[in-house]
């Protein structure tokens, strides 16, 4: 097959994943976690200058398999620009990490047969959050040749991704990410929290003006009365002589 046969094939594939293959709608409980994640790895790795494609619910195609699309995907080291789908063998690369975000029903799928599948596709990890329970589970191959996770051990509630470089632990409802012990931003805590530096450096300004006020009055006061004992002091010469 050409290259040009290959790229009308690939075009030709769904970009969508079809009503039958989509699980009932989870609301904000399953949303909410998955858009912040997602928020927060974009601009993680666009501040580190690091090339990375992050994405949500987009068609995964792997050799002889059927069709996935997980919740939040990573894959290092590849041009960041929208898609429709994921072809491995038109990427030239597979996933790196996963996450399924679980808010209600039967978490057989994520929990066993996902468990499983991605293990056997060599996806390095993954990663379930039971928004129900806010609970975090994190599987890592052994090995890069290994097809059976090793489950994750968490250290004071936090699981560290190897492939992402980071730490995660549920925070509220959410998933946290961790630089360090430098929790990752999204924009409205970014605003949030640069009003609050703002409204700090305003009450600051405001108490140094309201001190350089008074210590100009006070000034002003040690002056004034200078001036008046220097008078003083020179009538009183003034009534001696």
């Amino acid at each position: 097959m050409g290259q040009e046969e290959r790229d009308r094939v690939v075009a030709t594939l769904p970009g969508e994943v079809t009503y039958e293959e989509m699980a009932m709608p989870e609301g904000d409980d399953h949303q909410e976690p998955k858009l912040l994640a997602r928020e927060a790895l974009r601009g993680y790795f666009k501040r580190r200058g690091r090339k990375a494609y992050v994405g949500s619910e987009l068609p995964v195609y792997y050799p002889a398999e059927r069709r996935f699309a997980p919740d939040l995907l990573v894959v290092l080291d590849v041009e960041n620009h929208r898609r429709k789908k994921w072809l491995v063998s038109h990427e030239g690369h597979g996933l790196d990490w996963v996450m399924e975000i679980h808010a209600g029903g039967d978490r057989k799928k994520d929990a066993e047969f996902n468990v499983s599948r991605y293990a056997r596709l060599g996806i390095p990890e993954y990663f379930i959050f039971d928004g129900g329970r806010l609970t975090l589970e994190g599987y890592r191959l052994a090995t890069p040749d290994a097809r059976v996770y090793t489950r994750m051990e968490s250290r004071n509630g936090r699981f560290t991704s190897e492939v992402l470089g980071l730490d995660l632990q549920v925070e509220g409802e959410d998933v946290r990410f961790w630089a360090g012990n430098a929790p990752l931003l999204v924009s409205e805590e970014f605003i949030e929290r640069l009003e609050d530096q703002t409204m700090t450096l305003q009450r600051r300004a405001q108490e140094e003006s309201r001190r350089a006020d008074e210590e100009s009055r006070r000034a002003d006061e040690a002056e004034r009365r200078f001036k008046e004992l220097e008078a003083e002091l020179a009538r009183l010469k003034k009534s001696q002589g």
